[in-house]
């Protein structure tokens, strides 16, 4: 069973070792979470050279994990991505082991957002073909981003409240929400 968590890496160091499609993917998916990315690969795609990455053209040295917070081993090479994925585990960073998900400690879901909100699936096996299904599935039913502020101006003003008047307003907006979403009103939980 893996952690579910969205992680603040903002201003982190990551390292991809690749240059092709998915080392591109998994760059962009790096770049859009705010990290520092360094691109080391003999060869690069093209796509590369519009990014604000530093990407050296050479081979992978065991030394380029160190002071990484974040590497990704995407090359087409198994015995590299390998020794990538235990240099990164053995410097303490979090490593995304492109070929084979269950070596490393990281694993990218499929991502559905819309505005504010963000929602990652993961089917918890090498099946990202039904996690991206699922993902579309999901997109179907996020609300509009200001149906969520709404929401959440409604849900700041019943806190306030007394509780008397607290229970019953946040109540009247979790029923909203269910039935925005397609799901059946119920009483009682959480806001």
């Amino acid at each position: 069973m893996s952690l579910a968590a969205f992680l603040d890496l903002r201003g982190e160091a990551a390292l991809v070792v690749g240059g092709g499609p998915v080392a591109l993917r998994r760059t962009r998916t790096l770049l859009e979470a705010g990290l520092h990315v360094r691109v080391v690969a003999p060869g690069l795609r093209p796509e590369f050279g519009a990014l604000p990455v530093q990407a050296e053209r050479r081979p992978y040295r065991p030394q380029d994990v160190q002071g990484m917070r974040v590497v990704v081993a995407a090359t087409d090479d198994p015995a590299v991505n390998d020794a990538v994925t235990e240099a990164a585990r053995a410097a303490g960073a979090l490593v995304n082991h492109a070929g084979e998900a269950a070596r490393g400690t990281l694993r990218f879901p499929a991502v559905v957002r819309r505005d504010r909100v963000q929602v990652a699936v993961s089917t918890g096996r090498e099946l990202p073909l039904l996690a991206q299904a699922l993902g579309e599935r999901i997109a179907a039913l996020l609300p509009e981003g200001a149906a969520v502020d709404a929401w959440t101006a409604r849900r700041q003003r019943a806190l306030a409240l007394a509780p008397a008047e607290r229970d019953p307003a946040l109540a009247g907006l979790r029923a909203e929400i269910r039935a925005a979403v397609g799901l059946p009103v119920q009483a009682g939980g959480a806001a």
